[in-house]
């Protein structure tokens, strides 16, 4: 709850940018701790509260990831059809909302996914990596493009096209990989962002002039998410 009400208190707040819309939402699945009842009780009344919260049928774990991103892109596909976009995005990063808005103006409507593009990566045979792939579950040495799922952007006509895809493509535990695996399956290329700045897997140090042309960054604390974001509504030139 704490990394939703750090994103709820600064940059969910953003509502109306450029004349457009802009919802967040929050998927969880089920809680998996000892004291999963009192966590969905609580869980239930957040809901009730701030009414953003959308909850699934699967445990919620890091093993689970690829089953809440189909989870997303079903609900996206048959409740969001009016929309244009959406953002996959960690409940830990900064996000720069009017940068978001910015890039999409003039971007494709259709076929389009954009963030941190991953291309080239090599499966990781060491069975002690968290991101082990035995040759087994996936053969060739090297991923597919795919979009690093710290945070990415698509157009709303891949929701449908990748939940179909998703019926064809042998399910691998790495979410983001397989999202490149199922845009690959479609023939569909990735589109790098038109400043490789953009998007940020390793924590940014914050400087205002830097942070206000970013769209997004891991951080190292949520403290860290808070004070950045306020920093940079203040009045005054960024750079």
């Amino acid at each position: 709850m704490a990394a939703r009400d750090a994103i709820r208190s600064t940059w969910g707040t953003e509502k109306l940018v450029a004349d457009k819309i802009i919802s967040v939402l929050f998927l969880t699945g089920l809680p998996t701790s000892q004291d999963s009842e009192k966590l969905q009780e609580d869980l239930l009344q957040e809901s009730e509260k701030y009414h953003d919260i959308l909850q699934s049928d699967f445990w919620d774990s890091y093993y689970n990831l690829t089953i809440k991103t189909v989870v997303m892109l079903e609900w996206l596909s048959a409740y969001c059809q009016n929309a244009s976009y959406a953002m996959k995005i960690d409940s830990d990063m900064f996000l720069n909302v009017k940068n978001l808005v910015n890039m999409l103006l003039p971007a494709p409507k259709q076929n389009y996914m954009t963030g941190l593009v991953a291309r080239g990566g090599m499966v990781l045979r060491d069975p002690y990596s968290k991101w082990y792939l035995p040759i087994t579950v996936y053969s060739p040495a090297h991923y597919p493009p795919y979009a690093l799922g710290l945070g990415y952007v698509f157009s709303l006509d891949l929701a449908g096209k990748l939940v179909k895809a998703a019926q064809l493509v042998k399910p691998v535990y790495i979410e983001d990989v397989y999202i490149g695996m199922c845009m690959n399956h479609l023939g569909i290329a990735l589109t790098d962002p038109p400043d490789g700045s953009l998007f940020n897997v390793f924590p940014v140090d914050y400087n205002r002039c830097r942070y206000s042309k970013l769209i997004a960054t891991t951080t190292r604390s949520l403290q860290n998410q808070v004070d950045f974001w306020r920093d940079l509504q203040t009045p005054g030139p960024y750079c």
